[in-house]
C-alpha cells in the first residue's frame, strides 16, 4: 500500500510512534523520507523504522542519523533482508540540552514510497 504516510505531518513535544502501515507481501525496496518542518534550538530528533509480521512483536529495521535541523532526509530499506515483515511504523525520540524548561518541539512527517537500490561498480 505505497505510497503512504507512516507519520502524517505532525507537531510533537514528546517521544512517540506512528500508526502501522500495511506492506503486504512486498519485498521490494522502500524509500522512507523524513521531512522536518519545525525545530527549536538545542534539541535532537531520532527516528527509526520498525517492522512486524504479526502486529504484536516489532523489530527495529533501520534508523535515520540523529537530526537537529529542518530539512528532508531519505533512506532506502531493502525488504528482501526482512521477508516476513508485513507492517511498518515509525518511532521517534526527542532530546534537549541546555537550560530550557520547556519540552522539545519538532514538526515532521515520515513518508514511505517504492524505492530503488543503487549498486555501484567498484574500481577494477
Amino acid at each position: 500500500m505505497l505510497p503512504a504516510f507512516v507519520v502524517p505531518e505532525t507537531v510533537a513535544r514528546q517521544d512517540g510512534a506512528g500508526a502501522e502501515v500495511v506492506l503486504g507481501t512486498t519485498t521490494t525496496p522502500v524509500r522512507f523520507t523524513l521531512g522536518i518542518t519545525q525545530s527549536l534550538a538545542q534539541e535532537s530528533l531520532d527516528v527509526s523504522i520498525w517492522g512486524s509480521s504479526d502486529r504484536r512483536q516489532w523489530t527495529e529495521l533501520a534508523s535515520f542519523p540523529q537530526k537537529f535541523y529542518c530539512g528532508t532526509y531519505s533512506m532506502v530499506l531493502d525488504l528482501e533482508r526482512h521477508p516476513s515483515v508485513r507492517y511498518v511504523r515509525a518511532q521517534w525520540k526527542m532530546g534537549l540540552w541546555g537550560n530550557r524548561p520547556e519540552a522539545p518541539l519538532f514538526g515532521f512527517y515520515v513518508r514511505a514510497d517504492e524505492g530503488r537500490l543503487h549498486q555501484y561498480a567498484g574500481a577494477a
